[in-house]
């Protein structure tokens, strides 16, 4: 029998398996069927006795060592038995599945729907998934790396010793294997070894969880077993998240939201944090809430937006499940989560996607392409049906395994441009010699197309800083298909009016007045993002002129502005009660701040503004309807008067909104207006309660028929400085008389029903 046994030996092989250069270790380890009998073969450096045990008759069966640590037994029978190893070396003695006796758990189908970009759920398969296979409960591991010579799954259980757990190559570049015993919890990277020699360890790019930084292992997850409890959220979803529905987003960093009162932890938990933020974010009026990157990052001083683990949440704030648990937090609480998303570029961390598989996998071998100089990171290679395939389903995954409400996606001018950020020579124009980055187009126009269809009331979001044609347009009518885009243009053209003095802001009204001339272009999100708080550039507060009192006047102003101006809407945290210092990632809020009344009613007025916004249908209806819109005045440049309408269908929802960027209180200001009728101010950001100066319209201002801005009835209002007044319209009921009342009018239809009958009795009594 051992001289059958040496016969069957593969030599070659062999050497390959014990030098770990085996790329379909299958071929050789593993149980098949030979003529002489069934063939086992298994490699177990170190071991000193190996024994397979049939586990039909409990049976041990000694194994012979035919070279170092590589054993071999020939069984009688044609076919293969169900068995284990029982090993006995010098460290201990177990008794373990074959992890080659298991076959492949993705299809030729679903390979084939990979390497054409086009298998979207393809994070069902790659990665790590705990799962039972012919009845034996394991960990099934499969990666892509098509160039590497042998890639091993390693961790404790194998003493991370990558000549043990070689997986198999399929066709498509998938390396896979199924290892038996391995559970939820468990530690693991993938050791490479790539053409040449050079070998290393990486983390698993489909990774559902990571070991909290620095340290850098993936972890093995069960993202089947949390019971949803959102589903009356997601039934209302499409309706909630609808074009003409209000909108105003609470842009939030989790870590540093709030920190834990004991100072002996540095952050709080996914499970801790939900209900906090979502009594703070109900309290206040927001409708979602948007989260810096929470997919797994290495460097905290990134905020997220060097991402290595886009399958995986943070670690930093707890596991898989518990984020889970936030998100159905937040649905059952009303409240929407947007989640930032970076598929423009990644970081060169060599346990990252960088150089994967010894060769340039995930991003272009041309620096030129490849790079972003000023980032210091790398740009995807997005002419690649499995890159392409990566970052698709990642956002798909969002939405089906967390419940996303809506996708933003970072820095999508710097994919669709070839030179943003570059110099002559640092890039390399398209087949058509400009500087449109084509790929990245058609892998934009892919995924939201997929995405929509797939997830519908979700939403796309872009942040695009140019003036890129139709990223919000229809994907029919050559658009990228988005369903909203922040509006950087206004933010940077309001902020920079909003700086100067408002001595000098009439030389730049135009400023205040260009966004509506490309309003209905896109559909836009007005934000006050984070990037306005950082680098040296201010809170929102600080940026404002003139003393403290002046800038929290200015900052009213500018948030009743953005509330008021056609448009979704977005705020970063702290901005709302006028945080003095920039955001900071190892510190919390300054929640301190609002034991100063100043802060205290800077919070109170946000709080009002969002009342108002969500109150009034005028506000959010017609955001991208031009009938939603109406100026009223728009040429006041010397006062830094703006005055306008904001409108539905209904005439009673009617805003008469004046806006007064200079420090001058106007009495007696006369006004045009759309429709005679009474006008009641219902919001006033110079109010005492704001901690406004008080000049306030309190009774009810009745149009007269006096022209004026071209109206033919007008009214006298008292305008306050740096403010905003908002005056609700409404008809005015005359007092009929009691003939023409809804009672005398019964009184009436009553008396010509008599008297009807009267001519009718009277002239029957005639014919008679």
């Amino acid at each position: 029998m051992e001289d059958k046994l040496y016969d069957l030996m593969d030599w070659a092989e062999i050497e390959a398996v014990q030098y770990s250069e085996e790329k379909y270790p299958k071929n050789i380890l593993g149980p098949r069927a030979v003529p002489e009998g069934i063939l086992i073969q298994c490699y177990f450096p170190g071991a000193e006795r190996v024994f397979v045990k049939t586990l039909s008759d409990r049976k041990l069966h000694a194994m012979t060592e035919e070279d170092s640590g590589f054993f071999a037994i020939l069984l009688p029978g044609k076919t293969v038995p169900k068995y284990t190893f029982v090993l006995n070396d010098k460290k201990e003695g177990r008794e373990i599945y074959d992890p080659y006796a298991f076959p492949a758990q993705i299809t030729e189908k679903e390979e084939s729907r990979f390497t054409a970009g086009i298998c979207y759920d393809i994070y069902e398969k790659l990665g790590a998934h705990p799962m039972t296979v012919q009845g034996v409960e394991g960990v099934y591991f499969a990666v892509w790396a098509p160039n590497a010579m042998r890639v091993s799954v390693v961790g404790d259980f194998n003493h991370w010793d990558g000549r043990t757990c070689q997986m198999h190559c399929l066709d498509s570049g998938i390396f896979e294997l199924f290892i038996p015993g391995l559970a939820e919890g468990t530690l693991y990277k993938y050791e490479i070894k790539a053409k040449g020699g050079l070998t290393y360890l990486k983390a698993d790019p489909y990774a559902n969880e990571a070991e909290v930084r620095p340290n850098t292992a993936s972890v093995v997850a069960d993202l089947t077993k949390y019971q949803w409890q959102d589903q009356q959220w997601m039934e209302q979803r499409a309706k909630t998240q609808s074009y003409g529905a209000p909108m105003f987003v609470y842009e939030v960093h989790l870590g540093a939201w709030r920190k834990p009162e004991d100072g002996e932890r540095e952050f709080y938990t996914y499970r801790e944090i939900a209900p906090l933020l979502a009594d703070y974010v109900k309290e206040m009026g927001y409708t979602h809430v948007e989260l810096m990157p929470i997919m797994e990052h290495p460097l905290d001083e990134s905020w997220g937006y060097q991402v290595t683990g886009y399958y995986a949440p943070t670690s930093r704030y707890g596991s898989a499940e518990d984020f889970m648990y936030f998100m159905d937090y937040m649905h059952r609480e009303g409240i929407g989560v947007i989640l930032d998303w970076v598929p423009a570029h990644f970081p060169r961390d060599t346990f990252g996607l960088a150089a994967f598989d010894g060769t340039c996998l995930y991003e272009h071998l041309d620096p030129r392409k490849g790079s972003h100089p000023h980032w210091g990171t790398l740009i995807y290679n997005y002419g690649r049906p499995e890159v392409r395939n990566f970052l698709i389903a990642n956002a798909l995954f969002w939405a089906d395994k967390y419940h996303a409400d809506g996708i933003r996606m970072d820095a999508v001018a710097s994919m669709l441009y070839l030179d943003y950020g570059k110099q002559d020579g640092e890039w390399v124009p398209n087949i058509y010699g400009g500087n449109e980055n084509l790929e990245a187009i058609e892998f934009l126009k892919h995924l939201n197309s997929v995405f929509k269809k797939k997830y519908p009331s979700a939403l796309l979001i872009a942040e695009e800083s140019t003036a890129w044609p139709r990223i919000t347009g229809s994907l029919d009518d050559e658009g990228l298909g988005f369903d909203y885009k922040w509006n950087m243009g206004w933010m940077n053209d309001f902020l920079d009016y909003m700086r100067y003095d408002p001595v000098y802001r009439g030389a730049h009204h135009d400023e205040l007045t260009f966004s509506m001339i490309y309003n209905y272009s896109e559909r836009f999100m007005l934000s006050f993002s984070h990037d306005e708080v950082v680098h040296g550039k201010g809170t929102l507060v600080m940026k404002m002129p003139g003393e403290y009192e002046q800038k929290l006047a200015n900052l009213r102003l500018a948030f009743g502005y953005q509330t008021v101006h056609p448009g979704k809407k977005l705020m970063f945290m702290g901005q709302e009660f006028a945080q003095d210092t920039e955001f900071a990632e190892k510190k919390e809020l300054d929640w301190l701040a609002l034991d100063y009344p100043e802060h205290a009613g800077m919070q109170a007025y946000t709080k009002a503004l969002l009342q108002l916004y969500r109150s009034c249908p005028a506000l959010y209806q017609e955001d991208f309807r031009e009938s939603g819109f109406e100026w009223i005045n728009c040429l006041e440049w010397e006062k830094n008067l703006l005055i306008f309408l904001r409108k539905t269908k209904k005439k009673e929802d009617t805003l008469l909104i004046i806006c007064n960027f200079s420090n001058v209180v106007y009495e007696d200001y006369q006004v045009g207006v759309p429709y005679p009728g009474k006008y009641k101010e219902i919001f006033n950001s110079d109010a005492t309660s704001f901690g406004g100066g008080g000049h306030v319209n309190p009774r009810v201002k009745m149009s007269r028929e006096i022209e004026c801005d071209e109206r033919k009835q007008s009214v006298k209002v008292k305008i306050p400085p740096l403010g905003i007044a908002v005056f609700q319209y409404s008809k005015v009921v005359e007092k009929l008389a009691d003939n023409k009342t809804a009672k005398g009018k019964k009184r009436q239809a009553a008396k010509k029903r008599d008297l009807k009958k009267e001519l009718q009795d009277k002239m029957e009594k005639e014919e008679k």
